[in-house]
């Protein structure tokens, strides 16, 4: 049910089916070259509970109630961007999930950051520092208007990319709150 709420009627269903014939074509049974990882994202303003024990708790339901397998689960923090930002605004949440995110910012996150060491690439080439910043337009070299930017075709190598500035805003304390989300 929370499934179907959060991504649409059906979603569940078909997601069930998907996993089925992955774990058909030999993913998620612990091979290195057929990894199947999951993720978790909380289905409201609240932090994901902690990855471990969620995994271990989705591996068992999801084995004894459809014999699936898979390799890893992670949790995400719901970013406070785009359609969910949107919807804490219309509900009056916006503030209190802000606040929730700040007061739980952990520093041991900071180092895991996904925005340290991924790159995420456009349907048009266009270089962003996280798959967050690519939602919100906020590419590598961007003015303050989102004019511009990198692209694959302008760098020769990622080392390029080590000297620009990371782009920052409220956003990312959704990434290092609680156990993080990179």
């Amino acid at each position: 049910d929370n499934v179907d709420k959060q991504r649409g009627r059906g979603v569940f269903d078909r997601s069930i089916a998907a996993l089925l014939a992955l774990n058909d074509a030999g993913y998620g049974k612990q091979n290195e070259n057929t990894k199947l990882d999951l993720v978790y994202n909380p289905g409201g303003a609240f932090l994901p509970p902690e990855q471990a024990g969620l995994e271990v708790a989705y591996k068992k339901e999801l084995k004894a109630n459809f014999d699936i397998t898979f390799d890893s689960l992670f949790t995400i923090t719901n970013m406070p961007i785009k359609r969910f930002a949107d919807y804490l605004h219309r509900n009056g949440e916006l503030t209190q999930y802000m606040d929730l995110l700040v007061q739980n910012f952990n520093l041991e996150t900071v180092d895991s950051l996904m925005c340290l060491d991924t790159v995420s690439v456009g349907w048009d080439g266009k270089i962003f520092d996280c798959d967050f910043n690519q939602q919100l337009g906020y590419g590598v070299g961007v003015d303050s208007i989102h004019r511009g930017g990198m692209t694959v075709y302008d760098v020769e190598s990622l080392d390029e990319l080590l000297a620009k500035r990371i782009r920052t805003d409220n956003h990312c304390f959704g990434c290092t709150a609680g156990m993080g989300s990179s």
